[in-house]
C-alpha cells in the first residue's frame, strides 16, 4: 500500500476536487482530482478509485458513455 501524503497536501487535493466540481461533466477534470485526492490518501490504484467512484454515482451505462466522450477528447 502507498503512504498517505501529508494532511496538507489531502486538503489541497479534496479542495481542487471542490473546484472540479464546478466544472461541466464529461471533460475530465472531476476523474483526475478524484484520482489526485485518492493518490494523496495512499491508494496503490487512484485511477480505479475514480472509476469505481463514478460508477456508484452515475452508474455503469454513464460512466461507459463519459468514458467514451474523454477518449474521444484526447
Amino acid at each position: 500500500m502507498a503512504r498517505k501524503a501529508s494532511p496538507s497536501v489531502r486538503r489541497a487535493a479534496r479542495r481542487q476536487y471542490g473546484q472540479a466540481r464546478k466544472k461541466p461533466l464529461g471533460e475530465g477534470s472531476r476523474f483526475a482530482a478524484i484520482e489526485a485526492a485518492a493518490r494523496a490518501g495512499g491508494a496503490t490504484n487512484p485511477a480505479a478509485v475514480a472509476a469505481s467512484i463514478g460508477r456508484k454515482k452515475y452508474g455503469a451505462k454513464r460512466m461507459a458513455k463519459l468514458a467514451a466522450a474523454g477518449r474521444k477528447r484526447k
